[in-house]
């Protein structure tokens, strides 16, 4: 924990039974609160204490029936919920600590949060992963708790009473899917048994990985066989290798999993392989990049996965059968992949990938004179979410937030372990500063020289066009959550500039989530990246017309690639 002032000596020096029920006058100024370890726990605990405050009338407006269960943030609407936190360590049972909400907080301290009643609640992250995965098992929390923000001086209690035990499990239909996915999930819940009949684990022990590590490290997911697989001993299929995006797990992918299996199963997909694969970990998507800081997952997975899964199953085992595709942070895994690993595969089709050329990295060119993350050259802010083109949340709000919630896992974290080197407290060197936006140079020139893909390509054209010309597709709504588009557009000048048979596709009016809609069909675009796929595999297969009229001219481009 961080101490900033006397204030932090005078508490470390008086034991807790010490403090009376009122501040006294000179520690007024900063609101406390005393958070307490149910003495029915067991042993002591560690962690990230997270305190969550949000005014009562906003809480009950939207909980269901007016019972507000939890208190959380939201990226989405940053600024709602005010989060205090600092780090815990050997918290007895029966036991309490004194939390300064003004020491580390967002959007600012509590002191100066209106007057008024606030429902609050406290979290206590055991795990410290809470800006990836949210609250999980083995997590303590306190009942959500009214607070009247006032001149008291008195400190409210907050009692740790609860640990949470529920887990996500593979195979299962989550409880929290919103009302408006419903008729999906409960399609999918039919679809699931069967679809599970056809998955394999994949929990490869790298040797790689494990060197980097100094311990037994796993690459997992699941391997996908399509229908008919165990019918047809002598077939060998294409293989599709496909990575979620950043907050994904194990059991989301067997969700993906079964939305695939089904569409096989009724024809709207090709029969092919699956390889879903996890990139997620405490530390955020590592993004299958060789890494000072995450280790070599790229080496991991072309070296040693993918010829292991070669010998297992019955893949088309060369480039012209192995593909990639993904989303979002994923969608920025197969694309470095493809340009990384030319030969290995045979395209990628990624799906509104991260900044792909750092000269808008969502708003901010991290290569200007002086750069900022946090504002635009004429001080405004800059934006980073939008929702119905209105701006939800700043880059600043976004960074902060996640400061507080924890010093990694979080999505600008995530890019630092992935991207930067490794700082003299083995930690990754920030390529911001968290608390004014300002660029270290140093830092994005290294940045630029490993995993800049338009950087890559434009630099190294004549010696990757023989392998990667024809297999880069990448498709993005105009209107991304992330302005994920403006950052494909600078990609798409870099492959024109070059000369390289490329499609960048850029889907009118279409968001984060919904580039994979058309009318009611939500998976459309998975729809029609596979028959490509399965195309380049089989030219005289038969396509369905419905994503045939929309592939012609990625067919045509492919096509005067190879020849």
């Amino acid at each position: 924990m961080r101490r900033h002032s006397w204030l932090w000596l005078l508490f470390a020096l008086v034991a807790p039974f010490a403090f009376a029920a009122q501040v006294p006058a000179q520690l007024a100024p900063h609101r406390l609160f005393r958070v307490t370890l149910d003495s029915a726990s067991t042993q002591p605990v560690s962690g990230r204490l997270l305190l969550f405050a949000l005014p009562a009338k906003i809480a009950e407006k939207q909980s269901k029936d007016g019972k507000v269960t939890a208190i959380d943030t939201s990226p989405f609407d940053p600024t709602q919920t005010a989060v205090a936190a600092m780090d815990v360590t050997d918290l007895a049972p029966g036991a309490s600590v004194l939390v300064d909400a003004d020491a580390l907080a967002f959007p600012e301290g509590f002191s100066k949060l209106a007057a008024g009643q606030y429902d609050m609640q406290a979290v206590l992250d055991v795990n410290h992963d809470y800006n990836y995965s949210g609250r999980t098992a083995g997590d303590l929390v306190s009942p959500v708790t009214h607070v009247e923000f006032d001149n008291d001086t008195t400190i409210p209690t907050l009692d740790l009473t609860r640990k949470l035990t529920h887990k996500p499990e593979p195979w299962t239909i989550p409880k929290s899917i919103p009302a408006a996915y419903r008729k999906y999930v409960d399609r999918l819940a039919k679809a699931m048994p069967a679809a599970k009949r056809h998955a394999r684990v994949i929990d490869f022990e790298s040797p790689a990985l494990t060197r980097f590590w100094g311990r037994p490290m796993h690459i997992q997911g699941w391997v996908l066989l399509p229908p008919g697989y165990a019918k047809h001993p002598d077939r060998r299929y294409p293989t599709v290798y496909y990575t979620m995006g950043f907050g994904g797990n194990l059991p989301d992918l067997t969700m993906e999993a079964t939305s695939f299996y089904e569409q096989m199963q009724k024809g709207e997909m090709p029969p092919m392989i699956w390889v879903l694969l996890n990139e997620g970990t405490p530390r955020g998507t590592h993004e299958f990049a060789d890494s000072v800081n995450n280790g070599p997952w790229g080496t991991a997975l072309t070296t040693e996965l993918i010829p292991h899964l070669d010998a297992t199953y019955r893949t088309i085992a060369k480039s012209e059968g192995r593909f990639l595709t993904g989303h979002s942070s994923g969608g920025w895994a197969t694309l470095w992949l493809q340009v990384r690993y030319p030969k290995i595969f045979g395209g990628t089709w990624s799906i509104s990938p991260d900044p792909s050329d750092f000269h808008n990295f969502t708003g901010a060119d991290l290569y200007a004179p002086n750069a900022n993350v946090y504002v635009k050259p004429d001080g405004s802010p800059n934006p980073l979410v939008r929702i119905d083109g209105k701006v939800v949340a700043t880059f600043k709000q976004f960074a902060q937030l996640e400061r507080v919630l924890g010093p990694y896992g979080g999505q600008m974290a995530s890019f630092d372990y992935v991207f930067s080197p490794r700082g003299p407290d083995g930690r990754p060197e920030p390529m911001f500063n968290r608390s004014t936006g300002a660029v270290n140079p140093a830092v994005v020139k290294y940045w630029r020289d490993h995993y800049d893909i338009a950087y890559r390509i434009q630099t190294q054209w004549p010696q990757l066009k023989p392998d990667l010309d024809g297999k880069i597709h990448l498709i993005v709504g105009t209107a991304d959550t992330f302005y994920l588009n403006e950052s494909a557009e600078l990609l798409k000048a870099v492959l024109d500039k070059v000369g390289a048979h490329a499609e960048v596709q850029f889907r009118p009016g279409k968001t984060h989530e919904t580039v994979f809609f058309k009318g009611t069909n939500h998976d459309w675009l998975m729809q029609q990246d596979a028959w490509a796929m399965y195309h380049h595999v089989y030219p005289q297969a038969k396509i369905p017309a419905q994503y045939r009229e929309e592939m012609l001219p990625d067919i045509r481009q492919w096509e005067t690639a190879a020849h």
